[in-house]
């Protein structure tokens, strides 16, 4: 962050005046001082003392001061709240505010490109690579539940028609929710193909289904037929099996009697 300036009566007063301008505590500022207070000669021509402040280096300063200048940029009146998870290495932001259709944008690629930049800003000086989760009104919440309930229309689909079906474009945290939704169904399965942005979830009838449920001499598919012939082929093999007990007890009965 850029050095910022503040003069009041005292030191104490001026970082004071700091805190109440960037929101935040004595512990998240670093401060010089470029001119202490004077009280003149006999009380006149007395000087104010002035200070330098900025906020020191950190994930969540480095984060909020970014977007606090693209939301100045933008016009748009936005309040941040920040919570670091050490154990996760997740940054979770949220966005309050009474514009925040404008940064959600049409299906959150507005929010998802904020929380792309967020994520080069504060990796920049970082050792181990940090995750970055911008919401806004409980968007990603909404669009999760929104994209299961899409992914399971969509199996629905594909099982009746056996046909796959391929999305539109997704980022890979919105086609990974697709995947987990539909990893437990053992009818469908999912793949991603094509190119980043452009790369598409693909949901298809399971290959070991395709082939078990091939049509058959019936005309129909086997899974239909595959007891009747189970039945069939059971019934006239345990037949023969049979007439040979009957045939070689019958030889045993003979022997017995001679």
């Amino acid at each position: 962050m850029d050095w910022q300036e503040f003069a009041a009566k005292t030191v104490d007063e001026a970082l004071t005046n700091a805190m109440l301008e960037l929101g935040t505590t004595a512990d998240n500022l670093e401060y010089e001082v470029i001119e202490k207070e004077s009280s003149g000669f006999l009380g006149m021509f007395g000087k104010p003392a002035r200070i330098k402040v900025r906020l020191k280096k950190s994930l969540e300063n480095t984060a909020k001061n970014f977007l606090e200048k693209v939301f100045k940029a933008m016009d748009i009146k936005t309040e941040i709240e920040m919570i670091y998870n050490e154990e996760s290495e997740m940054l979770e932001i949220n966005l309050i505010g009474e514009e925040m259709g404008v940064l959600i944008g049409k299906r959150g690629q507005t929010l998802d490109s904020l929380q792309y930049l967020v994520s080069l800003v504060i990796n920049r000086e970082t050792e181990n690579y940090v995750k970055v989760k911008l919401d806004t009104e409980n968007y990603r919440a909404r669009r999760k539940e929104t994209l299961e309930n899409l992914a399971k229309n969509i199996a629905y689909k594909v099982k009746r028609n056996r046909r796959s079906v391929t999305l539109e474009p997704m980022n890979p945290y919105e086609r990974r929710i697709i995947h987990s939704a539909l990893q437990n169904d053992k009818f469908v399965e999912t793949y991603s193909e094509g190119e980043e942005p452009y790369r598409k979830v693909v949901i298809g009838y399971k290959k070991t289904n395709r082939e078990y449920n091939k049509p058959n001499k019936y005309g129909k598919d086997s899974s239909k037929n595959y007891n009747k012939d189970y039945n069939k082929n059971y019934s006239r093999d345990y037949k023969k099996d049979y007439e040979k007990y009957k045939e070689s007890k019958a030889k045993n009965a003979s022997t017995d009697n001679a």
